[in-house]
């Protein structure tokens, strides 16, 4: 396998990690009497992080693929983007559902 198609399976591995991540760290908050669900938040930068890298292994694995004359992984590489976007976005719908979450304890703890 050329390092397009490695690339593009990486993709496609980080892009899973990524959209896994937030919903197992909440799935886990039910078992154990220390960590809560707010402890969760510390999994939005990985979820994050590994949605970028899905996009950056896609763009490499597709750039790669476009250079040489053998197709290796042009749709496993678009599914590896579009798992990293979708991670992207549950990281960001995570972040903003955070704040309000903030905002509504600090608005209920003036009164």
């Amino acid at each position: 396998m050329r390092s397009g198609g490695r690339a593009a399976w990486g993709s496609v591995v980080a892009g899973v990690a990524s959209v896994a991540a937030l919903p197992v760290a909440i799935y886990l908050t039910r078992f154990s009497d220390s960590y809560d669900l707010l402890h969760a938040a510390f999994v939005i930068p990985v979820a994050a992080g590994l949605g970028v890298a899905a996009i950056l292994l896609a763009r490499t694995s597709r750039r790669r693929s476009s250079v040489s004359l053998a197709v290796d992984g042009g749709r496993v590489a678009v599914a590896g983007r579009v798992l990293g976007v979708v991670g992207l976005c549950m990281a960001a719908s995570a972040l903003v559902a955070l704040g309000v979450y903030a905002l509504l304890q600090y608005v209920g703890s003036r009164d």
